[in-house]
């Protein structure tokens, strides 16, 4: 049987159509799912994908917490369905607190578009058991409000149980504390990182390789063999 994998459109979304490419060429299905939506059509995970939801209006992420789709969301992932927030999609994952801190302005006050070298540090989430800790890996990164930012027990607690999932290597891009660029929660079943995996699938395009794969044949993975 096939995995079904849910990608969320919010109005202002970007990427969904290249989330649905990813989740495809992974080898399961895409399902699309509509922000005014309850009904998550009993999917086996979701991905939110990046871009501006509402225009990131107030704050980014804000707004799109509080869409109908997401009322199921955070139930379901509360009991365990694998989730991955992309960008934008991890914006409102901590908006929605499903994962800790909070994501704000770059440092430098600008929008940043370039490939991103990143180190797993977290090969046992639902969605990077692909991966192996300490591998090195590129993924495009486009964000205006990538920098992650908590209290320090939140991130010392992330620190001490293993939750930061992808760090910065090389250059920090938008001044997120501890170089983090992605974390999981307690579970492991919801990740978000800003980079985008989903446009580094396929070799012509992105940054030549498939470094973003592994995400998507992780969950598909965890739910063959679940």
């Amino acid at each position: 049987m096939t995995a079904r994998i849910g990608v969320v459109t919010f109005p202002g979304s970007l990427d969904d159509r290249d989330t649905q490419r990813a989740i495809r060429l992974a080898g399961a299905e895409p399902v699309a799912l509509w922000h005014k939506d309850k009904d998550l059509k009993q999917v086996d995970a979701v991905v939110l994908c990046g871009g501006f939801s509402y225009g990131d209006y107030l704050r980014a992420g804000a707004i799109a917490r509080f869409s109908p789709v997401m009322e199921s969301l955070i139930e379901q992932a509360k009991a365990g369905l694998p989730v991955l927030g992309i960008c934008n999609g991890f914006q409102i994952l901590t908006e929605a607190h499903l994962l800790p801190g909070a994501m704000l302005g770059n440092d430098h006050l600008h929008f940043i578009c370039r490939d991103q070298k990143l180190r797993v540090e977290n090969a046992e989430t639902s969605w990077t058991s692909d991966y192996r800790a300490g591998q090195e890996i590129h993924i495009p990164l486009k964000n205006m409000d990538g920098r992650y930012v908590a209290d320090q027990y939140t991130l010392d607690k992330l620190e001490a149980e293993g939750r930061v999932a992808f760090r910065y290597l090389d250059f920090n891009p938008n001044g997120s504390l501890n170089d983090i660029a992605g974390i999981t929660n307690e579970a492991g079943n919801v990740v978000g990182l800003m980079p985008h995996p989903e446009h580094a699938v396929e070799p012509l395009i992105g940054t030549g390789r498939t470094d973003g794969l592994p995400f998507f044949t992780s969950i598909l993975k965890k739910l063959v063999n679940a």
